[in-house]
């Protein structure tokens, strides 16, 4: 079928407007309903693909942000999960012996983790770890970073995109947010150590925690300078403050030791989620024994954590086959092989047609930024991306057939299901994308304009 527009049919009409009828805005999180798709219905996904409910096919490269690595619906994951649905159902008491596994295998693969517990999302192991950071500490004071995203909970629902203006103010994400717990959030520019340092001169006694997506993948892809992560390291061990990695994108994705044993930096705490099992809710935070233990899960321990669907049988079973598939097959030489050639191939097509961008990212991640000058180093320098260029080329991409998200700042992701000719045809479609979205002329917006973070 023809991808030349997204126009919907009788059929996708009528399931839009009854999901709008009972659902706000149609949709059931705050970044799914994008301008000029908002009658979107995905009928099917299998592999590297997914169809709408006309039928029409398109390769994914959005990957519902992330988390599908072994590409959708891998049939060991999903046969996993049916086997562990038709044995064990949920029970809210005790512990299985797969939540045992699970916990031995994430201690074997990640250098910060010697316990763990689990939750179901990102969010929840983040907003756990900050409250875990102030518990042992008895201090007030968090930071993260500019242009990180570590869920929708208060303390950290701020200054991800921001719009020019913001950067360097509160920024936050959502109304309703209390002032005083925005207040004890400190925000500091990503890649940036005298920043780093002043803030731990001025505030180090009083700072519990500092988390950090180690690559900010919420704005694409900002890599991390090394001399940065160490310097974090050595500030937080310094003041006494807790450095928890959030390694929501990063883990298992990147390394199944994550981005701390890429870097050799090794946090106290770590969150996880997404391609912890392949596109099932489950998420995890895990560390050093001692913190661990804080938690009430040892009775008389004085850090609440609950959870009702905390370590269900299915998802625990879904984390199990992807991690166990991600050790045992050519997943990561598979994908980063695909990504070196997306990276390199729009990186050559920009260049060739004398289109300043910069095309970045790393492993399974790629994404291209329409701005001139070196490599973005920091969320200010991706203040000069084009919004408009960005967004359109997408969208003509769409319109040939191959998915990224027409998001402002949104990365793009390669699954172990997408082939060499899935490349073949990204890269074919950008030629006529890139034109078409030169000839149009970009847009002078601010880079917040287009969306406000939020999602993954």
């Amino acid at each position: 079928m023809s991808h030349t527009s997204l126009a919907p049919t009788t059929r996708s009409s009528e399931l839009a407007a009854r999901a709008r009828a009972v659902i706000p805005g149609g949709v059931n999180s705050g970044q799914r309903s994008i301008p000029g798709l908002e009658d979107l219905i995905i009928a099917s996904t299998d592999g590297a693909r997914f169809t709408t409910a006309e039928g029409t096919e398109y390769i994914d490269f959005h990957a519902a942000f992330g988390p599908p690595l072994l590409g959708h619906n891998d049939p060991e994951v999903t046969d996993a999960v049916t086997s562990a649905l038709r044995r064990t159902d949920l029970m809210g008491v005790g512990v299985t012996p797969e939540e045992v596994e699970l916990g031995e295998l994430l201690a074997r693969l990640v250098p910060s983790v010697e316990k763990s517990l689990l939750t179901s999302t990102g969010s929840e192991a983040t907003f756990h770890a900050l409250r875990l950071a102030r518990a042992v500490t008895g201090r007030r004071l968090v930071v993260k970073f500019q242009g990180c995203y570590h869920g929708w909970h208060d303390s950290v629902s701020l200054n991800v995109i921001s719009s020019p203006e913001r950067v360097g103010r509160q920024d936050p994400v959502s109304t309703g947010i209390l002032p005083e717990v925005l207040d004890a959030t400190l925000v500091l520019p990503f890649n940036d150590i005298p920043a780093l340092r002043e803030a731990f001169a001025a505030h180090g006694d009083q700072i519990a925690g500092v988390i950090i997506e180690p690559v900010p993948h919420n704005v694409g892809a900002l890599l991390p300078e090394q001399e940065f992560l160490q310097a974090l390291r050595e500030e937080t061990t310094k003041a006494g403050s807790l450095l928890i990695f959030d390694e929501v994108i990063t883990g298992f994705r990147h390394d199944l030791g994550g981005w701390q044993a890429i870097s050799g930096i090794t946090p106290d705490v770590t969150t996880f989620g997404k391609a912890i099992a392949n596109g099932y809710p489950i998420g995890a935070i895990g560390g050093r024994a001692d913190l661990m233990d804080q938690f009430s899960t040892i009775p008389g321990r004085p850090v609440f954590f609950a959870g009702t669907f905390n370590g269900h049988p299915g998802v625990v079973a879904a984390a199990l086959a992807t991690l166990k598939k991600l050790e045992q097959e050519p997943v990561h030489e598979h994908v980063f092989r695909l990504g070196d050639r997306v990276r390199d191939g729009l990186t050559e097509l920009f260049r060739f047609k004398g289109v300043p961008a910069q095309v970045t990212g790393y492993g399974s991640v790629f994404v291209s930024y329409f701005l001139d000058g070196p490599r973005p180093r920091t969320f200010t320098d991706l203040l000069a991306n084009d919004v408009g260029r960005f967004i359109g080329y997408r969208r003509h991409l769409i319109e040939q057939g191959l998915f990224e998200l027409p998001l402002n700042l949104k990365r793009s992701h390669i699954s172990y299901r997408h082939t060499d000719d899935d490349i073949d045809r990204l890269l074919s479609a950008a030629d006529r994308a890139i034109d078409l979205a030169v000839a149009e002329g970009g847009v002078e917006i601010g880079v917040g304009t287009s969306s406000m973070g939020g999602a993954r």
